[in-house]
């Protein structure tokens, strides 16, 4: 499973978007992927993935959720190597629209590490991240749910209080600040506060130019990961 460079961004268009929409957002991620050097994940419906996939090069094509089934018996589940199997690198989990208990993420973070597909786990709290922490997923999302499509972000001191928690327990799990992400601000503060990484959605997918705003956050990622951002 190759390592992630940071700062990296998310592009979540959750079921905003899906097909042909979600294709055409997708391409644009993939040449700003290859345009300012950064890892991208971009998340798709389930069904979308392997079109997007092929049609794609740069991105770390992502899943909104996956189970821990194994093969076999499992009627209405999503099998963790048939994601892979058509290019599937990364999934979210527990996301505060789809919360899983604490036994399902442990067990889907194992069945994820067995396939070579990274782990983007949501907490809502210090707490909760720190307990995702122990489970080594590749990526924490330390977003308040309360944040969640609001438009207001973390403020400085929780991003800067959540990694340093994290980062406490495993230096190899990445953090990701994208609570509330809708202007280049906000991903140039989310980046300061020491993030790893940053994304948004709505601010994104519901902009009047989607492709234009979205331009402008992974150009400021560029600029800050060569550090020519002002």
């Amino acid at each position: 499973m190759s390592r992630l460079r940071t700062p990296f961004f998310c592009v979540n268009p959750k079921a905003y978007l899906y097909g042909d929409s979600s294709l055409k957002l997708a391409i644009t991620a993939d040449c700003l992927a290859e345009k300012y050097d950064v890892d991208i994940f971009f998340t798709v419906q389930h069904a979308d993935a392997y079109r997007i996939a092929l049609q794609t090069k740069n991105l770390i094509i992502t899943v909104q959720h996956m189970d821990y089934l194994e093969q076999g018996p499992g009627m209405g589940y999503i099998l963790p190597e048939a994601l892979a199997k058509i290019g599937v690198q990364a999934t979210f989990l527990n996301h505060a629209e789809y919360p899983i208990t604490y036994n399902e993420l442990k067990k889907t973070i194992e069945r994820a590490k067995q396939v070579g597909i990274k782990t983007i786990v949501c907490a809502d709290s210090l707490e909760e991240g720190k307990a995702a922490a122990l489970l080594e997923p590749t990526v924490i999302v330390c977003e308040p749910t309360e944040l969640i499509g609001t438009g207001q972000t973390s403020d400085r001191t929780y991003m800067e209080q959540t990694k340093q928690a994290i980062k406490e327990i495993s230096k190899e799990v990445y953090v990701l600040q994208a609570a509330g992400i809708s202007t280049v601000e906000d991903v140039r503060q989310a980046l300061l506060s020491g993030a790893d990484g940053t994304g948004g959605t709505s601010g994104i997918v519901c902009a009047d130019n989607p492709e234009a705003v979205l331009s402008q956050m992974i150009r400021e990622v560029g600029e800050y990961k060569r550090g020519t951002s002002t």
